[in-house]
Order: C-alpha cells, then structure tokens, then sequence
C-alpha cells in the first residue's frame, strides 16, 4: 500500500493541477478507485498534521497538492516574474471570460496593443483562432486550463463569483 501512496503523491506533485480519481487511476495504473481515495484521505491527513507549507485539497471529486495559503507570499515574487505582463493577462482574462470571441471585438476594447497580446498569448500556446470572415475567433485552448490551474466546465462560474463579488463591494 506505501508504494501505491508514493506514486499517487508523485502523481499529484509532478502534475501541479486538479486531478479526478480516475485520472490518478489511469496516470498510476492502480485500477482501484476505492484504493486511490482512501489514499488521497490519508495523504490529505498526513499532510494536514506535518508541519509542511504543502496540503492535498480536494475541490469537488479533484485533488491538489499545493502551496498552503500562509506561504503563498513567499512565490509572490515569482509570479510577479511570469511570461506575462499586466496587459497581456489582461486581454487574456477578456478573452477567456467572453471566448468565444472575435479578434475585432478584443481589440475595440482593448487597444491596438491587443494585436500583440494575441500574437504572444498564441505563441505560448494559451490561445487558438480561426478565420471567421476578416477577422478572426478566439478561445482559450488546453493549456490555458492546464497553466492556470482551471477546470473548463467551472471557468464561466469563477467569473460570476467574481462579479458577485464586485457588485456587493460596489453597491
């Protein structure tokens, strides 16, 4: 059983996003999907007791292995170092709240600058486009997922909650 805990927490660690029981069970081999979520309990216990800056947190049927929130100031600095700078998380963020979107419409509201967002939010693979008459329609792609940690079917929720947010601070 310690083996079958080892590679599920090597699983967990080397992915760095939110796994279902069954992607743990293909990643792993261990057909038993009793087995992995008595496991990932135990983790989540053995975790929550150590002295440890990480934890296995579960949302919804999916696990993590993350930083505890208490030590996210000290990645603070890394991130601010990321690939991408404001503007361009900014267009990406309007592309992936209103996706599928046109080209046309992002840069009306974003700037011409928008143009050279696109371009590097495509060459790292965030985003894709296809022609629709002359211009072009945007959406986020896999990666962007994979990247940001995001759940594709809960991605439009995020967002509500976050106006929700904003309106009650707001009014």
């Amino acid at each position: 059983m310690e083996d079958i805990k080892n590679k599920v927490e090597a699983i967990l660690f080397t992915t760095g996003r939110f796994l279902s029981v069954e992607d743990i069970s293909n990643l792993t081999g261990i057909a038993s999907h009793e087995d992995i979520k008595n496991i990932l309990t135990n983790l989540m216990q053995e975790y929550g007791s150590r002295n440890s800056s990480l934890e296995i947190i579960q949302q919804g049927t999916q696990y993590k292995l993350t930083l505890k929130q208490e030590h996210m100031h000290l990645t603070t600095q890394l991130l601010r170092d990321t690939e991408l700078d404001k503007p361009t998380q900014e267009t990406l963020a309007l592309i992936a709240y209103k996706q599928p979107v046109l080209q046309s419409l992002i840069v009306k509201m974003r700037g011409n600058t928008a143009y050279e967002h696109i371009a590097k939010l495509h060459g790292l693979e965030f985003i894709e486009s296809d022609k629709s008459g002359r211009t072009r329609l945007i959406k986020t792609t896999s990666k962007f997922y994979e990247y940001f940690d995001i759940v594709d079917n809960e991605l439009k929720d995020k967002f509500s909650q976050f106006k929700e947010k904003e309106n009650e601070t707001q009014g």
